[in-house]
């Protein structure tokens, strides 16, 4: 019996012994470590690539009209080619640029082989018509008006453009429209308290130089009308050179008063408020021009009508054509073209003859 008792005694705790070795140990309770706070990498932001805007190519389709081409040794073929004569109004590398494109479209357009010419002067495109070396011209409006009374040059068409125009303008409501004819206006610095042209007399004046239309030709043909003389009652006069110029002379206090195209102030191109945003508050127009008719392209007299007609209708679809037309915005600022007929400049050329001013002393 005791032996009995020994043996499950001894059973027991070598059970529990077992068990006791069996068990899973107890897991203790891990240690949190603070939480750091998460680095954020910043973020970067993708820049939009905008691609540049591509000129579309000029379509240069054969019009119409097209003639018959040229036999060899005829006007208009490979070896005997018409000339067109730009005048140097601009930059000469762009014009000649331009020149060559619409060269190129045309021949392609007409049939007729063409080539291109830029004037040392605006004399010598006229001088190249007259003489038949250049048989179409784009000439600037006072060489039309020789260009006509000299040689019998035939216009074309007209160049259209889109209207600019200031406050103080009678034809405010063409703002934006194209049309055959710009104006040119008179600033002045509003300190100087010129309202009107008899308060001209005795100041400073701003011109863009002889050559300029709006800013110097026309401007003193209507002060002569309104009675004063450049020459005699204007302390003194200066050619700035340009436009833009004008503005910034009248701006700075170079002049008191000045006279530009229509309207400097806030044209695109020339950005004076990007330059001087509060010229407009201290450069004011006071008086604008008459209706000055833009430039256009003419025909010499002896050359074919049905060339004319080619020529005219491939450069009335180049102005359609965005690629046709961003070639003839760098030449001469195109927007389009009207055709008319020979007495679109009379009425101006009536104007000049009035004051008693000369075409052939305006154009050099």
């Amino acid at each position: 019996m005791k032996h009995t008792t020994r043996l499950v005694f001894a059973v027991m705790v070598a059970l529990s012994i077992i068990l006791a070795a069996c068990a899973p140990a107890a897991t203790p309770s891990p240690t949190v470590a603070p939480t750091a706070a998460p680095v954020v990498a910043p973020t970067k932001v993708a820049t939009a690539i905008v691609p540049a805007a591509t000129v579309p190519a000029s379509v240069c389709a054969k019009v119409t009209s097209a003639p018959a081409a040229p036999a060899a040794g005829a006007l208009g073929s490979v070896d005997k080619p018409l000339t067109i004569t730009f005048v140097p109004s601009g930059d000469t590398g762009k014009i000649t640029k331009a020149g060559n494109d619409i060269a190129i479209c045309l021949t392609k357009m007409t049939g007729l082989n063409i080539k291109i010419e830029v004037g040392t002067s605006f004399g010598a495109s006229i001088e190249a018509m007259g003489a038949n070396k250049a048989q179409i011209g784009f000439l600037n409006t006072f060489s039309v008006l020789l260009a006509v009374q000299k040689y019998q040059i035939i216009p074309g068409l007209a160049v259209l453009r889109k209207y600019n125009t200031t406050d103080i303008d009678p034809d405010k409501a063409d703002a934006g429209k194209l049309l055959a004819y710009y104006k040119g206006e008179f600033l002045a610095a509003k300190s100087a308290n010129i309202k009107s042209f008899a308060d001209l007399k005795g100041k400073t004046f701003c011109f863009v130089d002889p050559n300029s239309t709006s800013g110097y030709i026309v401007p003193r043909i209507i002060l002569k009308a309104n009675g004063i003389d450049p020459d005699k009652d204007l302390k003194a006069t200066v050619n700035a050179g340009s436009h833009p110029n004008v503005a910034v002379g009248v701006y700075k206090g170079d002049c008191d008063a000045g006279v530009s195209f229509v309207d400097i102030l806030t044209d695109a191109a020339s950005n004076l408020k990007g330059k001087y945003p509060d010229i407009q508050d201290k450069v004011i127009p006071f008086a604008m021009t008459e209706r000055i008719p833009n430039d256009g392209v003419q025909f010499t007299k002896e050359l074919d009508p049905k060339f004319q007609t080619a020529i005219t209708d491939g450069l009335l679809a180049m102005s359609k054509d965005p690629g046709g037309y961003a070639t003839l915005r760098g030449l001469y600022t195109i927007d389009g073209f009207q055709k008319i007929d020979a007495k679109f400049y009379d009425e101006f050329a009536g104007v000049l003859m009035k004051a008693g001013v000369d075409p052939a002393t305006l154009v050099k």
